[in-house]
């Protein structure tokens, strides 16, 4: 088996190969590392067959989807699964055949109800099933202690004791663990009576993960982040620096207009010298009025240089192909002690 672990933060995502055939299977991917995935598996020459989230994430955003779509190669998910993007839904003792390798689901309800975890030769990776030391959390949507303590009792923890344990996430850097350790030690299936472990996940106080809404929002639906639209938006259209800005401005061109698409407390409260006032939620509606020469040279300027990619990338979409974004916002802006006007 060809075997890689890939840490993000305390997320992690792992790709298996058969060693035999080149064939590989991607588990919990994390948006960021998109890259870095393909670049592994053009490292061993794998051919990544499928993409696999072991259950629906709350503290990060998935790459199931993207990934699924530039590979074209299915997303698998259990059948519970509310995302409209999973091609292949598992079953309990489902077997995705990976070249050599057979990979079983197992369906382990309690931290999401749609929580699955897979055996694989050696190891089983456990999504937030079981965790090193831990377990998933059951108090986010669809989680639930008693389904959760009969995953883990009366599956998960009958299977091997040798088996490695992998799970999707963990804080403390170390990797995996056995089943048997896990048995052995971990504080929370030291609570064995049904009652004492239910009670014990009920009375957790944890703290929500980071971007919890927009996380189920995008990984449930398949929609797309906040840093997504960004970074589209971003690769779609060019920036201007600050200083080269300033100096064209000093020419006082005439076919150079900045746009600042702030809303009207702000603007008024301090804009570059010369800006126009064109808020953001406004543009599409206006800017024919506002513009009316779509080859003049445009600018646009927020607060802190996101809201204006956004709306550099709308310009150029509308047909104001000279459309441009300030690389940074008014408050770099400012610091950098460039004139403001009020």
């Amino acid at each position: 088996m060809l075997f890689e672990q890939i840490a993000t933060g305390g997320c992690q995502s792992y790709l298996v190969g058969c060693e035999a055939t080149l064939s590989a299977v991607l588990i919990d991917p994390e948006i960021s590392q998109i890259d870095r995935y393909r670049a592994l598996a053009a490292r061993d020459g794998l051919h990544i067959r499928y993409i696999v989230d072991t259950h629906t994430h709350a503290d990060h955003f998935s790459a199931a989807k993207p990934m699924g779509e530039l590979l074209g190669v299915p997303v698998v998910m259990h059948s519970a699964s509310p995302a409209p993007h999973a091609g292949l839904r598992l079953d309990d003792d489902d077997l995705l055949i990976v070249g050599e390798l057979r990979i079983r689901a197992l369906h382990t309800p309690g931290h999401t109800r749609d929580s699955m975890c897979l055996v694989v030769e050696d190891r089983v990776f456990t999504g937030d099933t079981l965790l090193i030391g831990g377990t998933g959390r059951t108090d986010l949507p669809t989680g639930d202690p008693d389904q959760l303590y009969d995953s883990l009792f009366g599956k998960l923890l009958l299977l091997d004791p040798a088996l490695r344990i992998y799970p999707a996430h963990d804080y403390k850097g170390r990797g995996c663990s056995t089943l048997g350790a896990e048995i052995a030690d971990n504080p929370r299936l030291q609570k064995r009576d049904r009652a004492a472990f239910t009670q014990m996940m009920r009375e957790l106080s944890l703290a929500a993960p980071t971007h919890m809404t927009e996380a189920l929002r995008t990984n449930m639906t398949g929609g797309k982040t906040v840093g997504q639209l960004l970074a589209e938006a971003a690769a779609q259209v060019p920036h201007i620096g600050m200083a080269e800005l300033s100096r064209r401005l000093a020419d006082r061109p005439n076919d150079l207009l900045v746009l600042d698409v702030r809303e009207a407390g702000a603007f008024l409260a301090g804009h570059i010298p010369g800006a126009r006032h064109l808020p953001r939620g406004q543009l599409e509606l206006r800017v024919n009025d506002e513009i009316p020469d779509p080859t003049m040279r445009i600018v646009t300027c927020c607060e802190f240089g996101k809201i204006s990619t956004l709306a550099a990338a709308t310009l150029r979409q509308l047909g104001f192909m000279r459309a441009t974004a300030l690389d940074g916002g008014m408050k770099t802006w400012r610091d950098g002690g460039y004139p403001v006007e009020a």
